[in-house]
């Protein structure tokens, strides 16, 4: 370990009282590396993130860069990337601008709603498409620029300067209803998608589409020593902005450096990885702690506001919010660059006793008739660990496109939560695991006035029996 440390610490010199009792060079060193990489990993989550999903964009699924991966149904538990939406088809690809611009072509929303965004490698949203995008819905080129091109932009585009050469996009395609006539409207709008160089533009190469249902993704960062392996590809990779700059003088604190290959030594693995098990543990105290009531009898509350406030920046004056920004991509991914109020989104972490909830019990929650969602409503379950659908769960989510659910007489639903569906009650169940923390969300798309109003309201989870 001794080329870390010195890399860590330079000189070491300790003044010590008559009864103090000194540190040893190798004591000092392992702190100062281990501050310094909990440090990196809060700073470095959103490149993690992004890493983590790119790789299994490569691994699992066996795509290349522009290649468009999307799901022929809606998702299950094999997609593992954090908070996702189990309910629409979702579209996922990643791209990379280190040989020039790309073109993303957006068809116009026909038969079918298309939405989504497109972020940089920090996981910055860089635009929208459809009704909120530059396309307003509308359809259209955009064409992401690289951060070292130089030159005008071609007409006919809408142009995205990037800050860095890696990024992804996330877009889902809405049905206008259940039925398999909806479905097929929305993955034909899917299949008219495209993405390629802009040095192609003459004669763009044919479009690779890959479903990815049925297939596991495994895109959710390993928080141990790979975590830190992910870290050093993306800042080789990627590069480095001006607020960046201490803190790339600090990485080298830790081994990571730009245009050197990243080899701790055993010794110095141990440390990074109880380093990165402790920002996982920062990570999800920052999750579950977190209460802003949306009734205020009730436990349900909206994400963090921080990163809406931001643009998803996290730059607040003159600061950086590198805590709120580490922990809201520990939580999600892909956010919009522009809000309003075409989705809400509330979770709770606990029963109506205030109890955490744990994966052994069975719950159930009242969903009143008349839900304030003109599109569609929606309940699913993560597991708090990874802010992730829970792994091998027969049931992730339910919504009111699903035709099976039981109603009751007057429109309102009940929806239970456990390891195994209370009899006859199969139907409305969403499964948990047994001694695993969980949580629920529940999404309202287009929501009405009564749940801004605070008129309608949701009821906190009842513990109804002990497994």
């Amino acid at each position: 370990m001794r080329k870390i440390i010195s890399a860590a610490l330079g000189v070491v010199c300790v003044a010590v009282s008559a009864n103090a009792q000194p540190f040893s060079a190798d004591d000092l060193a392992r702190r100062t590396i281990e501050r310094r990489a909990i440090e990196a990993a809060i700073w470095g989550m959103p490149l993690v993130n992004t890493d983590a999903m790119r790789q299994a964009y490569f691994r699992d699924v066996g795509a290349k860069y522009n290649d468009i991966c999307y799901f022929s149904k809606p998702q299950d538990w094999k997609f593992q990337v954090t908070t996702p939406n189990a309910s629409t088809n979702y579209i996922y690809l990643n791209y990379n601008l280190k040989d020039g611009p790309v073109v993303v072509e957006i068809p116009a929303a026909v038969d079918a709603g298309l939405l989504g965004s497109m972020v940089d490698a920090w996981d910055e949203p860089m635009t929208d498409i459809g009704p909120a995008g530059e396309d307003q819905g509308k359809g259209g080129k955009y064409l992401l620029v690289p951060p070292d091109f130089k030159g005008d932009t071609p007409a006919g585009f809408f142009p995205i300067r990037y800050p860095t050469y890696n990024g992804y996009a996330l877009y889902r395609a809405i049905r206008n209803g259940p039925t398999d006539a909806d479905t097929a409207a929305a993955l034909a709008l899917v299949k008219k998608l495209r993405v390629y160089p802009l040095a192609q533009a003459a004669s763009p190469p044919e479009q690779r589409f890959i479903d990815i249902y049925g297939k596991t993704f495994d895109g959710i960062a390993s928080f141990d020593e790979r975590f830190f392996e992910n870290l050093d590809r993306m800042v080789q990779e990627e590069p480095v902005l001006p607020r960046d700059v201490t803190i790339m003088g600090m990485l080298k604190s830790i081994g990571i450096e730009k245009g050197k290959d990243f080899k701790p030594d055993p010794a110095t693995q141990s440390i990074l990885k109880s380093a990165a098990r402790e920002a996982q543990a920062h990570f999800i105290e920052a999750l579950t702690s977190y209460s802003q009531p949306w009734w205020p009898d009730r436990s349900w509350s909206p994400p963090d506001p921080k990163g809406v406030k931001t643009g998803f920046t996290y730059q607040i004056g003159d600061a950086l919010d590198i805590d709120a920004r580490g922990f809201a991509n520990f939580a999600a991914f892909a956010l919009p660059k522009k809000t309003g109020t075409s989705l809400v989104y509330l979770f709770t972490f606990r029963d109506s006793r205030g109890e955490r909830l744990s994966g052994e019990r069975t719950y159930t929650v009242h969903i009143p008739a008349n839900v304030p969602a003109k599109q569609y409503w929606s309940m699913i379950v993560y597991a708090v660990d990874t802010a992730a659908l829970i792994r091998e769960a027969p049931v992730v989510t339910l919504d009111s496109y699903n035709q099976a659910m039981q109603r009751n007489a007057d429109g309102s639903v009940d929806i239970y939560f456990g390891p195994k569906a209370p009899e006859g009650k199969e139907a409305n169940w969403i499964y948990t695991a047994p001694g695993k923390a969980f949580f629920p969300a529940m999404r309202f798309y287009d929501p009405d006035k009564p749940l801004f109003e605070k008129t309608w309201k949701l009821s906190d989870l009842e513990q109804i029996s002990n497994l």
